[in-house]
Formats: C-alpha cells, sequence, structure tokens
C-alpha cells in the first residue's frame, strides 16, 4: 500500500476524529497539528515493522445545516 486515506470529522463535543479507509485505525485530537501527529503515530503503531504507506492523506468533511 503506497497511500493511507483518513476520513476526518469534526467531533460534536470538539476537536477532531480520524478515521481511515480500508483498515481499523482510528484517533481524535483538539487541534489540528494535533491531530496530524496523532495520525501519524496511529500508522507507525498499526503498520509495525511493516512497510507502511508512503503517502497519508486526510480527508476534511464537515457537514453544515442550512435553514430553509
Amino acid at each position: 500500500m503506497n497511500e493511507l486515506i483518513f476520513l476526518v470529522e469534526e467531533a460534536p463535543e470538539g476537536g477532531f476524529t480520524a478515521r481511515a479507509l480500508g483498515v481499523s485505525i482510528f484517533t481524535q485530537a483538539e487541534t489540528e497539528e494535533e491531530l496530524k501527529a496523532n495520525v501519524r503515530e496511529a500508522a507507525e503503531c498499526f503498520y509495525g515493522d511493516e512497510q507502511a504507506p508512503k503517502i497519508i492523506r486526510l480527508h476534511f468533511v464537515r457537514e453544515e445545516v442550512l435553514a430553509a
């Protein structure tokens, strides 16, 4: 695997959650900078000595509700 994609969403209680697509990796953080560090650490822990992906992509999703 050359690339790992995380779906990033704003958490209802504040901060962010990130869930990897296709593998069981989940992390959370209060800020975007902290989230980036946590994502890297979570990927390193998951893959261990195996070949970790060379690219980690964060896909930010934001939901907005508009009054009609």
